[in-house]
């Protein structure tokens, strides 16, 4: 689960939103200087020199190109501690840090001209693995400390089944829900599908809790077999499953046969089209003959 503690920009602006975490800044203002250094004095000039290196292996000499890290360190009561290191350029993977032996670990074959220069450089190697070893475990501990009641928390879903039109596929929607671990998948007979049904990201919402779909190819499902089907779902921490049987009686849409639009809503936007075409003719007529007049004036004029 990923839950974003803080955020900071090359405006020299920080910013926390929940007030487990503005606590933890408060009580521990060693973290917010730690944070600023880094943010603010640290990655800058570490990635701008960086960027412009590798920009010219690639001999890239304009445009707009973004150089990505990503440090996790995990704790895991069953698996464990584990940890990991990985650089992106321009949304692809790049290049990797194996933290045991201190080596980088190209991840596309042009990163293998810039391996060699960062192997080099064995002072920012140890410092990434003095930080993954020892800044790290404490960082997560205070967090987990300071917000268990808001990261253990679990929020149940608001579901429902939605669909465009009849040849549409039948999308079971689900949002509000909390921790971002949840499954959810079409079943028919008691069996998970695996054709005909298309998986949504897990998405998030404004207010920290997430959102997910799945979609169901009802083409070849025949109307009496749609009892057969139902579709669940699952999160993390709740014993219970949400399942929602596939029901004509219970799919929300916006669409309206043909035969139930109103007549007098479709000859009103016919006759509202015939005005606004008149009207546009009477106006370019108006136009053509007030033009003419003044090139009429002028010419009387001269």
């Amino acid at each position: 689960m990923t839950v974003q503690a803080g955020y900071c920009n090359s405006n020299k602006t920080i910013e926390t939103h929940q007030e487990e975490w503005k606590k933890l800044f408060k009580d521990k203002p060693e973290l917010m200087e730690l944070f600023t250094q880094q943010c603010f004095e640290m990655l800058p000039l570490y990635f701008k020199p960086t960027l412009d290196r590798i920009m010219q292996h690639f001999n890239q000499t304009e445009g707009v190109h973004i150089l990505q890290m990503i440090q996790s360190f995990e704790s895991d009561e069953k698996t464990g501690k584990s940890s990991s290191v990985q650089y992106g350029y321009d949304g692809e993977d790049f290049m990797s840090l194996d933290l045991k032996n201190r080596k980088w670990i190209p991840l596309k074959p042009e990163a293998d001209v810039v391996k060699q220069e960062w192997d080099a450089v064995k002072v920012v190697i140890e410092d990434i693995v003095h930080f993954d070893t020892q800044i790290h475990p404490e960082l997560l501990s205070n967090f987990v400390n300071y917000g268990r009641s808001f990261l253990l928390r679990t929020v149940p879903p608001s579901v429902s089944v939605l669909q465009k039109s009849p040849s549409s596929p039948v999308s079971f929607h689900a949002t509000g829900f909390y921790p971002d671990g949840a499954t959810m998948f079409w079943r028919k007979d008691g069996e998970e599908l695996h054709e005909d049904v298309d998986h949504g990201e897990i998405l998030p919402n404004h207010d920290g809790t997430f959102q997910m779909r799945v979609d169901l190819n009802i083409s070849s499902v025949k109307p009496e077999d749609w009892r057969r089907y139902d579709c669940v779902f699952q999160l993390s921490g709740v014993e219970d499953d949400i399942i929602t049987k596939l029901d004509k009686a219970v799919i929300r849409t916006n669409w309206v046969p043909p035969s139930q639009v109103p007549v007098g809503a479709v000859v009103g936007v016919v006759v509202g089209l015939m005005l606004l075409s008149v009207s546009i003719t009477g106006l370019f007529i108006w136009r053509k003959k007030n033009n003419n007049g003044s090139r009429d004036i002028r010419r009387d004029v001269l």
